[in-house]
């Protein structure tokens, strides 16, 4: 007998695929031409300073990963200074190209009229190279003490900081004064690449100790180890960049990764690290930038963070 049975015609499912392919194609679209350029400020607010202080405006910079064909993101940076803080902290990962660093120092030559300090991240020492982006959720990328096959001419980057007044952290610590306030800074050289040495907080005079004062680590990539020092030699803030927020984020989840021992939901914000009975505020930037190898960002737009100090209530 012949069968009347026939196998359906497969349409429905190339359609389903079609539509897939197209929502995913829609969605990586978005990632690298839309979000990757929504820079936002982020805004937070710590009861930290000692009583009697007077309010501490603190802008917190961090990977910005410049090309200098990118228009958009230097003019952004620039009208940061309209912001007037009394302090900018730049976590490093400044660079994502040999000849960026010209273009960076005049991107940041209006917020280099205000005290500053800065740490360096491994893409200012090192060029980002071309890599399979599915490693990056397989865990932290290797360094191996290089970043990349090209140096950066990071000591020219570090020049320009120096030059307009900017505090090099690089595995040291120094106190800077604003009115009313002595801000005991510690940082240390690119975690990320092993070269992170704790040098300890300012020890000042015999009698700094009961002025006015707060201590503040500050690190490019927030590993754990780096965190505990920072945490056990009295750090009241400890800021950090080199997550990105995971760049690519689930909404409603966030962070798949950190690249880095960070637990993800540590990836972004401000959060409280807790290390021998310690309890330190942990801001955590998600960056202004991407390596411009995988220049893409979902459900993670990229920030500067605002962060105002207020006496203890």
């Amino acid at each position: 007998m012949e069968s009347h049975l026939r196998a359906k015609p497969a349409g429905g499912a190339s359609l389903a695929l079609g539509l897939t392919a197209a929502a995913g194609a829609a969605v990586l679209g978005y990632a690298a031409l839309v979000e990757r350029n929504l820079f936002e400020l982020r805004e937070e607010r710590l009861e930290i300073l000692p009583p009697g202080s007077k309010p501490l405006r603190m802008l917190h910079l961090s990977d910005i990963h410049l090309v200098p064909s990118q228009a958009g993101k230097i003019n952004w940076l620039r009208g940061l200074a309209e912001l007037e803080p009394d302090l900018v902290v730049n976590t490093g990962d400044n660079l994502s190209h040999p000849k960026a660093v010209e273009p960076l120092l005049d991107a940041l030559a209006p917020l280099m009229q205000f005290p500053g300090v800065f740490v360096p991240g491994s893409n200012d020492y090192y060029a980002p190279r071309i890599q399979n982006p599915f490693k990056y959720f397989t865990g932290p990328s290797k360094s191996n003490g290089r970043k990349g096959p090209k140096e950066l001419p990071w000591a020219e980057l570090f020049r320009g900081f120096g030059n307009a007044g900017w505090v090099d952290l690089t595995n040291r610590s120094q106190s800077i004064a604003v009115p009313g306030l002595r801000l005991d800074f510690s940082g240390v050289d690119d975690p990320h690449l092993g070269r992170d040495r704790f040098s300890g907080f300012p020890p000042g005079s015999t009698t700094s100790g009961i002025a006015p004062h707060i201590r503040i680590g500050v690190a490019h990539a927030p590993y754990q180890r780096v965190l505990d020092y920072f945490a056990d030699g009295g750090a009241r803030l400890i800021l950090a960049g080199h997550t990105h927020g995971g760049q690519v984020c689930l909404p409603g989840y966030g962070a798949l990764v950190s690249n880095c021992d960070l637990p993800t939901w540590r990836a972004r914000g401000l959060t409280q690290w807790e290390h021998n009975g310690t309890s330190v505020p942990l801001n955590v930037s998600a960056g202004i930038g991407t390596s411009r190898f995988a220049p893409v960002r979902l459900a993670c737009r990229p920030e500067a963070v605002l962060l105002t100090l207020t006496e203890t209530s």
